[in-house]
């Protein structure tokens, strides 16, 4: 039996591959969609910051997001322009995006990372090359109050976030985000091969419609995550201020800890009738609907 044949690599979420399937002791070639991974730098200035794996799509929210959560932007006004370096048609167009300031205002990232720069990061890179766990605690400002979301509509959310992963369904290869504003409508969706990047993406979106940001409260009531929950999205979720974190599966130590501080309700395994709520009890509604 012959080796699967080499990639045929294109622009987008996903590409074709030749496989050879075994079943019940058969083995049959035949194409199957995985999802596409390929690097994105992020310059500021048209100086690299950060370079991060990532499914391509949606990298100026992406970036936006992730100048965000490090405290680098205080919102969308901030920035100037996002948008790919070079031309359509040379190689590697559309894996370098340029973040420009915004006239009168310069993003300064040795303000915030001690002037250390980000190294080479992978799709799922937890904390990536931060001095320490301590100072991100510090920084991660507490979130404000809200009024409680019944578990219901969270669980009804989750199931929602299950239907908003066209690429998942095709390749079984991403992760998906979703946030969620008052009444469990749907505010914006992304998918990417890395958890992060994903809510990355969701956050950079929602600054674009000015539902993130500093000052002020995020119009989010609910960030819904496929997967685990790692300390880095409670991280991203409590700089945009929002207040209800749930995943489909576990979350970790580090994000328990993180939501505890931050004064986030944290929920882990929540699908079908049932979750665990982590922290912060308060936010949520366990029993029945009460009468108006």
């Amino acid at each position: 039996m012959g080796e699967p044949a080499p990639p045929r690599f294109r622009a987008g979420a996903t590409t074709e591959v030749e496989t050879v399937r075994v079943e019940a002791g058969r083995a049959e070639s035949r194409a199957d969609a995985v999802a596409v991974e390929e690097p994105l730098e992020i310059r500021i200035d048209g100086e690299t910051i950060a370079v991060t794996m990532r499914t391509p799509g949606a990298d100026g929210d992406l970036a936006l997001g992730f100048l965000f959560s490090e405290g680098m932007i205080a919102g969308a006004a901030d920035v100037g322009s996002a948008a790919h370096c070079g031309r359509p048609g040379e190689e590697g167009y559309g894996n370098v995006v340029d973040v420009r300031s915004a006239a009168g205002f310069r993003i300064d990232p040795e303000r915030i990372m001690e002037g250390r720069r980000w190294s080479t990061t992978s799709s799922a890179c937890g904390v990536c090359g931060r001095r320490s766990v301590e100072g991100l605690l510090a920084r991660c400002p507490p979130v404000g109050a809200s009024p409680p979301l019944e578990a219901a509509e969270i669980l009804r959310c989750m199931a929602r976030l299950a239907e908003l992963q066209p690429v998942f369904s095709r390749t079984g290869g991403l992760h998906a985000a979703a946030a969620f504003g008052d009444g469990g409508v749907l505010l914006v969706s992304a998918e990417d091969v890395g958890r992060h990047n994903a809510v990355d993406k969701v956050v950079g979106a929602l600054l674009r419609r000015g539902l993130a940001g500093r000052p002020g409260p995020a119009a989010t009531s609910l960030l819904a995550v496929s997967g685990r929950t790692s300390f880095e999205i409670v991280q991203k979720a409590a700089t945009a201020g929002i207040p209800v974190v749930a995943g489909v599966s576990a979350p970790s130590s580090l994000a328990v800890e993180l939501a505890r501080g931050a004064g986030i309700a944290l929920l882990g395994f929540a699908r079908g009738d049932r979750l665990n709520v982590y922290t912060h009890p308060g936010r949520i509604v366990t029993g029945p609907a009460q009468a108006p």
